[in-house]
């Protein structure tokens, strides 16, 4: 058997050296000389045995002679793929598509070299960090579309040139190098950015004439606002001549740079694929480097239900989103299936014909102001936007629906608002407009707060109740209601860029942050910031963007961080309801393996500055990975079924 082992690679030398030494009529060149033939037999020899070709060869052979498999080349086929190099990146492609509402977006598509063949792996679309302006004037929304059009071909450009090549013949498993080689770049087209900015601002400088005035000093400001008839000195309406802190300057996004974000993304995800694992378990061992987690948690979904904020055609303006939570007693098969009720009731409480019309006092013609019928129309958000003018008024539609169906608001699901204060600010005022024609101060928001958790207890959640610039605000409304409701900075927040790089999440004063995986933002990025605000005991919300893709990433990276919520919008429109099924998905995927854990109560922490980095006690009610007390299902499943019976 060696001499035959030494002889298959000769002979092949052999085979390989007959052809050039033959003419056209079959006689021996002399390059065919048997000194050459030699020399090339020895270099066959030594190529096979720097890469083990001999012994491997052999045992393969008799391993395949003794186990005699019915498909004997499939089986060496397999075999020998253990011994093939590892799977680099060979190539990377970037192109413009849309996304859930016909906007252009980005999608990257990943290759690599297996087997000496380049193979496509995945492909991912990231969603833009722009807002969905429904009412936007025409000229505005012609330069964020121009602005949109610029970022995602600028993306493309990269992700086809400069990217294209740094990623070649790096192993799209080692997700730390990938990330890497995308920070590095990124912070080379920052600091290029930087260098075009100031030549433009030094062009600009030596084309000013010398002689050119100064200009005029800015207007002084205007007179504190007179006392209203009958106002009494001291009262708390005297804050409103406190003048409100400006907006701050809107966080400058690279053009382009979220070629990197989705190329982190697409290594993972193709790294999973090549580990054969679930992008959810990939993500949990970056988390986890140590030791994979033996239970994974399925976040609790925050579902839009209706939206009654800027956009609708009421008086009120404050519910961008009024959002519902199933408890976390409850699998997301169970909650889904029961939002999925109430969100039948709410369909038909629209399509029910409008109530009698009142008359109106002479001169009046009504308007928003009058009694009118209950609208709705579906949002770019996936819920239906509906005309309210008054704060109660979508709480009490929710609780109503609720008793018809035997819920139990506080029990079975809890709320949470959406404010989107920063939207609602009117400058010219210096006020919230919460209702049309109502303006509040930010002080008088504070207590609108107050009041309103009084009347809805069952009211867990308050996302942006106030513009990142009101600190004061949101330390007040956090020492009032911490201990009893999330305060939650969405919109209020930092990029995670920016928080990575100052280490601090604790401006404003919140509860949790809401995470996105937007522009240059990272696989390890998020694993870092998850990190950080674990260890600050705030929680971590992974959300969804306005302008949407039917990409359903997402919840895997949801899942593998270990989140406490997810929110996605509402139980509508393709993109979303796509993401809410891969979500179920994996919740049938961890039943069945055995390792889904179970959702903790609720619990509010007073956060301690000077004690942030203390251990998060545990919720008393709940111990992870223990069942909680079994609610009486409402909606039985499958899933819950398994769930309880394990």
């Amino acid at each position: 058997r060696r001499g035959g082992r030494s002889r298959a690679p000769l002979a092949n030398a052999r085979s390989s050296l007959k052809s050039p030494t033959m003419g056209e009529e079959g006689g021996q060149r002399s390059c065919g000389t048997p000194r050459e033939l030699q020399k090339l037999k020895q270099k066959a020899m030594k190529y096979y045995r720097e890469n083990d070709v001999p012994r491997r060869l052999e045992e393969l052979l008799n391993s395949t002679f003794y186990l005699q498999p019915a498909d004997v080349y499939g089986h060496l086929a397999n075999c020998f793929s253990k011994f093939a190099k590892p799977p680099t990146i060979c190539k990377v492609v970037g192109k413009s598509v849309l996304d859930g509402l016909a906007l252009p977006t980005l999608q990257v598509e990943l290759f690599c070299t297996i087997q000496n063949f380049p193979k496509n792996i995945c492909s991912v679309v990231i969603s833009t960090h722009f807002e969905v302006h429904e009412n936007a004037l025409a000229e505005a929304a012609e330069v964020e579309e121009a602005e949109r059009s610029q970022a995602v071909s600028t993306a493309v450009q990269w992700v086809n040139g400069a990217l294209n090549e740094q990623l070649q013949g790096i192993a799209p498993t080692n997700q730390v190098e990938v990330d890497q080689v995308l920070r590095m770049f990124f912070e080379n087209k920052v600091q290029e950015d930087q260098e075009r900015r100031e030549l433009e601002n030094n062009l600009e400088d030596s084309m000013v004439p010398i002689s050119q005035t100064p200009p005029p000093p800015p207007p002084p400001p205007p007179p504190p606002l007179a006392k209203k008839k009958g106002q009494k000195a001291g009262t708390k309406d005297t804050l409103v001549e406190k003048p409100i802190p400006p907006a701050e300057p809107p966080e400058p996004v690279l053009c382009g740079s979220m070629a990197v974000g989705a190329l982190s993304l697409a290594a993972a995800k193709a790294g999973a694929t090549l580990d054969e694992m679930p992008l959810y378990l990939s993500i949990a061992s970056l988390k986890c480097p140590q030791e994979l987690p033996t239970k994974l948690t399925v976040p609790l979904v925050m579902v839009s239900m209706v939206s009654c904020g800027k956009s609708s055609s009421g008086k009120l303006n404050l519910m961008k989103e009024l959002i519902c939570i199933p408890h976390p007693g409850l699998s997301a098969k169970q909650g889904v299936e029961m939002l999925l009720e109430i969100q039948k009731q709410i369909n038909k409480t629209i399509e029910m014909p409008p109530p009698p019309k009142v008359e109106m006092k002479k001169g009046h013609n009504g308007g928003k102001r009058g009694q009118q019928q209950i609208t709705g129309k579906m949002t770019h958000l996936g819920c239906l936007t509906i005309s309210y003018d008054t704060i109660e008024q979508p709480l009490l539609l929710i609780q109503g629906i609720c008793a018809n169906l035997g819920l139990e608001l506080g029990m079975n699901l809890h709320l949470a608002i959406n404010c989107a204060a920063h939207e609602l600010m009117d400058y010219s005022k210096g006020k919230y407009e919460v209702m049309t024609g109502t303006y509040k101060t930010a002080a008088e928001m504070a207590e609108l707060y107050v009041d309103l958790l009084n009347k809805f207890p069952s009211i867990i959640a308050l996302i942006d109740p106030f513009r990142k610039e009101d600190a004061e605000q949101w330390d007040s409304i956090y020492d009032a209601l911490g201990s009893r409701c999330h305060i939650i900075a969405g919109a209020a927040s930092r990029s995670i860029s920016k928080l990575l790089e100052d280490g601090n999440i604790s401006s404003p004063k919140s509860s949790g942050l809401i995470i996105r995986h937007t522009n240059q933002t990272t696989m390890s990025d998020l694993v870092e910031i998850s990190n950080l605000i674990d260890s600050k005991r705030r929680i971590t919300i992974f959300g969804s963007t306005e302008g949407e893709s039917s990409d359903d990433s997402l919840v895997d990276l949801a899942i593998g961080l270990g989140v406490r919520f997810i929110k996605l919008g509402g139980l509508s429109r393709g993109e979303r309801v796509t993401k809410y099924n891969r979500l179920l998905t994996i919740e049938e995927e961890l039943v069945q393996n055995k390792t889904l854990g179970f959702n903790k109560e609720h619990t509010f922490f007073d956060v301690d500055e000077e004690a942030e980095d203390a251990v998060i006690p545990e919720a008393a009610a709940t111990v992870a990975g223990e069942l909680p007390p079994a609610l009486e299902p409402i909606f039985p499943t499958e899933v819950g079924e398994e769930s309880a019976q394990t």
